[in-house]
């Protein structure tokens, strides 16, 4: 059989030959099948509210066990795939996402819910630590462009599917918080399969120290991961608000709790994060990241704009915004790791930013929520928002102090 046809052989050192390409695609599709996951039971929220009974404050803790499982995932998952490799982390990680699904689709209480958001966000926690830097590994050293490109467009791309997803299944097929979670089900099985088929590297020389510990970078690259937190964080908090209190939003503003709908909003807002990176992969670093903030910073300025006015149209550009701001923050902190970092320490890396970014996103729309029920929908929404401006303006200004350093293109 042609060499091309298979998967390389593994060694200590990595691939005998280069991967071909068609495997560096297949190995963002865990990252895709965990995020798609992450976000589908977006929709179904108000649906559970209304059977089971709970605030928006209940409902955004429901969300924020999510970033307490990615969070404690990210302190082990990152060391642990550069001493171990990157399956050893990947497979257990679906294991736990198939179990999520499980729980989802027999839920009756919010107990359940809490239990599948926890498994959720620590599968969530491994891919994007182990499964994004094996993206690296399957891609080589001479297409770290592409490997960067692929891995944060697989983990926006997934995020917006899910609810999309969830939402048309619900609401056109019978069993409306069960039917998704099957068909997802059956998406984690191939991811499965193709971790398993998967030509990673296994550590040649894995690094020593704590197993369990907050993810870091190697001296030297600390500014690189300053920056991309700078603006990642504000832009996944950003989206992070709008996949919580978005279907709030839009029940209060047109009137409906239609799924589909808000499964829509929340596609677009992912659709938008993954062609912008598409459109700027050849733009530098440092432009990439102040776009980044600057999209936030709009998007979060809209915000404001569309709960005084009542406004959908404008509610919409403000999610669009926000998918920006998250995808040109995400694709700029990925590049300057992938650039920076060594192999060894690539997947403890990428932990690292995310844990900078998940725990505003997780603490801020929790905070916003609580809010919103003391004082109403609009008001709690305008703090937020404006929270959130003075973030990604600060962001934004971090990037122009320090990151003309880096003009190098995305890769």
């Amino acid at each position: 059989m042609p060499e091309s046809r298979t998967a390389p052989r593994e060694t200590a050192a990595g691939p005998r030959t280069p991967a071909p390409l068609r495997w560096v695609w297949l190995a963002a599709w865990p990252v895709t099948a965990v995020f798609v996951l992450s976000n589908a039971a977006t929709p179904l929220y108000v649906l559970w509210q209304r059977e089971i009974g709970f605030s928006k404050g209940t409902l955004t803790v429901v969300f924020a066990c999510y970033i307490v499982g990615l969070l404690g995932s990210l302190l082990v998952s990152g060391v642990v795939s550069d001493r171990l490799g990157r399956k050893p982390v990947l497979l257990p990680a679906l294991g736990l996402a198939l179990a999520a699904c499980v729980i989802f689709a027999t839920a009756s209480g919010v107990a359940a819910l809490i239990v599948a958001r926890l498994f959720t966000g620590i599968a969530v926690g491994a891919v994007v630590s182990a499964g994004m830097a094996a993206v690296t590994d399957v891609a080589g050293p001479h297409r770290k462009r592409l490997a960067a490109l692929l891995a944060s467009c697989a983990m926006v791309f997934g995020a917006g599917l899910g609810p999309l997803l969830a939402g048309v299944l619900s609401e056109t097929l019978p069993g409306p918080t069960v039917t998704v979670f099957v068909v997802e089900t059956a998406l984690l099985a191939t991811a499965v399969l193709a971790v398993l088929r998967m030509p990673v590297r296994r550590p040649a020389a894995p690094a020593r120290g704590s197993w369990l510990r907050v993810p870091g970078v190697p001296p030297g690259n600390g500014r690189q991961l300053t920056l991309g937190i700078a603006v990642f964080a504000p832009g996944l908090t950003a989206t992070s608000f709008v996949l919580s209190l978005g279907p709030s939003l839009l029940s209060g503003l047109l009137g409906t709790t239609s799924r589909i709908v808000a499964g829509s909003m929340a596609f677009v807002m992912f659709l938008t994060a993954t062609g912008v990176q598409f459109a700027v992969r050849k733009l530098p670093r440092h432009t990439v990241l102040a776009a980044g903030a600057a999209g936030t910073t709009l998007g979060m300025l809209a915000l404001v704009t569309a709960v005084h006015t009542s406004s959908v149209p404008v509610l919409i550009a403000a999610a669009l915004l926000a998918g920006a701001g998250q995808g040109l923050g995400q694709l700029g902190g990925l590049s300057l790791l992938n650039h920076s970092v060594p192999a060894e320490r690539l997947a403890e890396a990428n932990a690292a930013l995310n844990v900078g970014g998940y725990v505003p996103a997780g603490l801020l729309p929790v905070s916003a929520g609580y809010l919103s029920d003391a004082v109403g929908l609009t008001a709690g929404t305008t703090v937020f928002a404006a929270v959130l401006t003075g973030l990604a303006v600060a962001g934004g200004l971090v990037v122009l102090a320090t990151g003309r350093q880096d003009h190098g293109p995305v890769r």
